[in-house]
């Protein structure tokens, strides 16, 4: 059995994939087989043929058949015309407001369904580029981590000499031991964060569950974000596929109650039909029949009585676009508030990450300092051994500080609508 298990195990590893990407390849990738961004652009076709089944009723349409039957009396309609050999008839909607109405309501619902897939588009370029940058972080931090482990291990083993010697107490032993196993259980915890942020950021991708994308440190970095706060928000809503998508949504809504407003109006169709006759049914009652038939024309119809349920529809699509209009305002506000709040944390963030900067510098100045006087004899050991430490802490920092400041310009750029433009 184990030596089963471990064949399934080692089977189901070699099947996994190990993907190296950049930030610029794994939104590409992204773009190019993310499942979210495939149902948006099925939605999208199923829009485009819907205005196929729109069209229907201004083009012609020709139907033609034949038959058989037997005939007693007086040759009956059947179906709406007289028996005949061959008939064929065609009709289309010449004038039908109602239906044209339907016609662009259901083109601008495909416009809508367009602007969908451009915001869906950002969305997983957005949620592609903050994946990866939280994987590249915890791959730095767990770095760090794996160095400060290394290094108290060091210094467990120089304390042990230490106490083995008489030059400590024992009691150090414990502490060093304290420290070097908090140290190893929070690097397992984050290279464990760390494989699940890849095998998320595959998934994305449109991997499998089992593969996992390596972040690749890029020499270029995001775009430069809005020289100010109202630049950003005036950019915002320029920008905001939200707003156009609403705007569409209350074209649309638009077109449906000028169809139920024209309900009442006259159709005037197209009509055609051609009849081929057999003689010997029609010439002992109509001496005067003919083989070959036709007619062609027009047909109006003018609804006299439409009943409730167009005034009823009617007073749901005016309902409709009130809150539409409503919905749109709340978006706007919505907007300026979230780019306002996005600016002021990625400005927050970059003051936060100078002053970790400036605290790693001093954290290595100091280590360096320490050296030169244990050189000397002047400090212990376990003083550089402790300053390293520290060092190692505020490498972690830096690369926190550093992450959030990436992130927050992600985030303005995803609020000001140039997330793409900058990840191209």
């Amino acid at each position: 059995m184990k030596t089963t298990l471990l064949f399934v195990i080692t089977a189901v590893a070699a099947l996994a994939e190990t993907h190296p990407l950049t930030l610029r390849q794994a939104v590409e990738m992204a773009l190019k087989q993310s499942p979210d961004l495939m149902l948006a652009r099925l939605d999208e076709q199923k829009a485009q043929y819907a205005i196929r089944i729109a069209k229907d009723p201004f083009v012609p349409k020709v139907y033609a058949g034949s038959g058989d039957a037997k005939t007693w009396g007086y040759p009956s309609s059947i179906e709406g015309a007289a028996p005949a050999i061959i008939q064929t008839k065609t009709d289309m909607a010449l004038f039908n407001r109602p239906k044209s109405f339907e016609l662009a309501r259901v083109r601008e619902r495909a416009r809508g369904a367009g602007i969908t897939l451009q915001e869906k588009t950002d969305d997983v370029a957005f949620q592609t580029a903050s994946l990866f940058l939280d994987a590249q972080q915890l791959a730095h931090t767990a770095q760090s981590l794996q160095l400060e482990v290394q290094s108290l291990e060091r210094v467990s083993e120089a304390v042990k000499v230490r106490v083995e010697e008489g030059r400590e107490l024992p009691l150090e032993n414990k502490r060093i031991a304290v420290d070097l196993a908090r140290a190893r259980q929070r690097a397992d915890g984050f290279h464990s964060d760390l494989n699940y942020a890849e095998s998320s950021l595959a998934v994305v991708l449109g991997y499998a569950a089992d593969d996992r994308v390596q972040p690749l440190d890029d020499e270029h970095s995001l775009a430069e974000t809005p020289a100010s706060e109202q630049a950003a928000r005036e950019l915002a809503l320029k920008n905001s596929l939200q707003v156009r998508r609403l705007e569409s949504e209350l074209q649309a809504k638009g077109f449906e109650a000028r169809e139920y407003r024209t309900a009442r109006w006259p159709m005037v169709d197209l009509v055609a039909q051609y009849e081929l006759f057999d003689l010997n049914i029609y010439k002992n009652l109509f001496p005067h029949i003919q083989r070959n038939n036709g007619q062609v024309g027009v047909a109006v119809t003018i609804p006299i009585i439409g009943g409730s349920a167009v005034k009823g529809q009617l007073s749901q699509a005016e309902t409709d676009i009130i809150e539409l209009r409503t919905q749109m305002n709340q978006t706007r506000n919505h907007i300026e508030l979230e780019t306002q709040k996005s600016y002021q944390d990625l400005q927050k963030s970059e003051a936060a990450r100078e002053v970790a900067k400036l605290d790693l510098d001093y954290a290595r100045e100091q280590v360096s300092v320490l050296l030169a006087q244990l050189d000397e004899g002047r400090v212990p050991r376990q003083k550089v051994d402790d300053a390293r430490f520290n060092e190692q802490e505020k490498w972690i920092a830096f690369y926190d500080s550093q992450h959030a400041v990436e992130k927050a310009r992600l985030n303005v750029l995803h609020q000001t609508g140039t997330l793409l433009a900058a990840l191209r």
